[in-house]
């Protein structure tokens, strides 16, 4: 019996297959992330090749298959076109996208997650703040259970007053005190900010202008995503995080 079934994605990534076909990764609303097979959208004269480009947000229906499902139908919700069409925030929303495929396992349904992508990517397409990929690397991090300590010291336990927090060590987990000190140094700005996005201010972290702080926060959150997929986010290279 032939199963079809619909639902909402965006499209985090494609690839080719023999002469005109590609592979397609959604991260979908209702079955987490799917791989399946867009025939002929290679060619020319394609319904709806155009419509899975990455980041596309789409309504699709597909067959299920043996071991890949097969795209039958997509009708397009957003092809986020202010992102795409300034390379700044283009190269910032590849970088969350590869975030998601790299942290997401296929078929593990995820809503949050959805939302969340969905969510970043109409933010950056609203308003290209500086803290809109650093805020989503650190909530994706949150949801996928390695939220970093941030509000006590991860090796002693102490929190201010008492102690000053003044390091961050992936390895540790989280911010360290002066006594336990290690890894790299992180200012309060930085460490208030972090604090803020993973306490639920997300909003007012949003609204902070561009500034050293704000590029310590993205350095340290990439860092952060970069740690625990064990690789270089490669769209991260072509960012100036120096």
């Amino acid at each position: 019996m032939t199963h079809l079934y619909r639902d909402h994605g965006i499209v985090l990534r494609t690839y080719k297959l023999g002469e005109a076909d590609r592979i397609v990764v959604f991260m979908t609303r209702g079955h987490g992330k799917v791989r399946a097979v867009a025939k002929g959208v290679r060619k020319t004269k394609s319904k709806f090749g155009a419509r899975l480009e990455p980041m596309s947000h789409v309504a699709v229906q597909f067959h299920e298959g043996r071991e890949l499902d097969i795209v039958t139908q997509v009708d397009s919700v957003d092809h986020f076109r202010a992102i795409r069409d300034d390379l700044d925030r283009l190269t910032r929303g590849v970088s969350m996208l590869e975030a998601v495929d790299q942290m997401s396992q296929e078929r593990e349904v995820n809503p949050r997650l959805y939302q969340m992508l969905l969510g970043a990517l109409r933010a950056l397409a609203d308003d290209n703040g500086p803290l809109v990929v650093p805020g989503f690397f650190l909530k994706l991090l949150s949801l996928e259970g390695f939220r970093p300590q941030l509000d006590e010291c991860v090796l002693c336990g102490q929190a201010p007053p008492e102690v000053t927090l003044v390091a961050f060590d992936l390895e540790a987990g989280g911010a360290l005190c002066a006594a336990d000190r290690r890894g790299r140094s992180i200012t309060p700005g930085a460490l208030a900010l972090m604090q803020m996005i993973l306490n639920g201010q997300l909003g007012a972290a949003l609204s902070e202008p561009s500034s050293p702080v704000t590029h310590e926060v993205d350095h340290l959150a990439t860092e952060a995503v970069e740690h625990h997929i064990e690789r270089r986010l490669r769209s991260v290279t072509l960012l100036d995080l120096g």
